[in-house]
């Protein structure tokens, strides 16, 4: 089978892109031909289709008025990513294509093109952007579902981005897309989790949406089943993600229990100053951090977003961790409560201190639920098992006229 991969990003930034390369890698191992589009980045891995990659844009960086002006349109409308994919799929004729994070550098602009090629096509709902102008469905750090796929304009008038400029090429953007109809050329949407496919039903046709859960490989993941009796937390230091909620509940037991805190990100020196009982240890290369999970006795999952599927709690599970999750998004459906881990409500401090302490106090416990996430792990998020229902997919969509 002939497909095309989009991702505008072809090296390794988050959890999309973690996606993105296991299924391109599957892909190719299993004899298909991949087709690659992508932006041109001195970070990327090798393709053989660089030479059709867009330019390198970067909306973060200060830039003139003109070039702001020029940004701001292909943000909307990539009339780059439309003519070089016009000439990638005359080249190589993909039967199908497969979209992961298309967003403001490659662009919706892309799918009628492909949709007049007749190309068969697949989109990855990694986020809440169909529904939300501003990916997350959060608003001054709290969660917002103002705009509900139809009413945009709301991102302007609540400022959801702290900048009424940006705010407002965020709302023109959902607008134009939504007027232009872009995403009436894909056929699939896949969600990996039944969360996200319930959220979005406000703007894509049900019938549309199959639910399509994560995968990772099992076997890079070695589980010991025993620990060194500390908690811990890994991600992005971010107000979004509910550290700060964590922290405040170590803060009432932190005789009692060592938190350990891997990663980086905008909260990471404030946090690290107002909270010196917790253990930062900054960004950590994967054998070192399987190694700190493995040492963990409960990893902690505190988001106040709606997280879709978080690779965060497929990686514990893989080393037969349970988790204490926030109950909110996805998170429930890969925490069994009771069962692989814990859930408490979204913020609130009491709740986790009481599920940290019961884990933290009850060995027997957390190695009981630490295999049967595992097991859990094995029977629905395996890598293999995503990738073959992917193949199935193809195939299926392949068959409809």
């Amino acid at each position: 089978m002939r497909i095309l991969f989009a991702n505008k990003f072809f090296h390794l930034k988050g959890g999309a892109e973690t996606v993105f390369f296991q299924e391109r890698e599957f892909l190719l191992a299993e004899g298909h031909h991949v087709i690659d589009f992508s932006m041109i980045d001195e970070r990327n891995f090798f393709s053989p289709y660089s030479s059709y990659f867009v330019g390198n844009i970067d909306y973060h960086q200060n830039s003139g008025m003109k070039v702001r002006a020029k940004q701001a349109i292909n943000f909307i409308h990539s009339f780059e990513a439309v003519g070089k994919l016009e000439k990638l799929i005359s080249q190589e004729k993909p039967e199908l294509a497969h979209l992961h994070n298309i967003y403001h550098q490659l662009s919706p602009a892309i799918i009628p093109v492909l949709k007049k090629h007749g190309v068969k096509t697949v989109l990855t709902l990694h986020d809440y952007k169909l529904v939300c102008p501003s990916y997350l469905c959060l608003n001054d750090g709290r969660i917002c579902e103002a705009c509900r796929g139809r009413d945009f304009w709301k991102a302007l008038t609540h400022n959801c981005q702290n900048s009424r400029a940006k705010s407002l090429l965020l709302s023109i953007e959902a607008m134009w897309h939504k007027w232009r109809d872009s995403y009436a050329g894909v056929d699939i949407f896949l969600a990996p989790s039944q969360f996200m496919a319930n959220i979005t039903a406000c703007r894509i046709p049900a019938e549309k949406i199959h639910v399509m859960l994560n995968g990772i490989d099992v076997d890079e993941y070695r589980p010991v089943f025993n620990d060194n009796g500390y908690a811990l937390y890994f991600g992005r230091l971010s107000r979004e993600k509910g550290v700060e909620t964590l922290l405040r509940a170590h803060a009432c037991i932190s005789r009692e229990l060592k938190l350990k805190i891997i990663g980086t990100g905008p909260l990471e020196d404030e946090l690290h100053d107002f909270y010196p009982e917790a253990e930062f240890l900054g960004y950590r290369s994967d054998e070192e951090l399987k190694d700190l999970v493995n040492g963990a006795a409960f990893v902690v999952v505190p988001s106040e977003v709606y997280e879709n599927c978080s690779m965060v709690v497929l990686e514990a599970m893989a080393l037969g961790k349970p988790v204490i999750g926030s109950r909110i998004g996805g998170i429930p459906e890969q925490i069994d409560d009771g069962r692989t881990g814990l859930l408490f409500e979204m913020g609130n401090v009491e709740e986790l201190v009481a599920k940290m302490q019961a884990l933290a106090s009850d060995s027997i416990l957390r190695a009981a639920m630490g295999q049967a996430a595992r097991e859990k792990l094995e029977k629905y998020y395996s890598l293999t098992r995503h990738c073959r229902q992917l193949i199935s997919l193809y195939e299926e969509t392949m068959s409809v006229n």
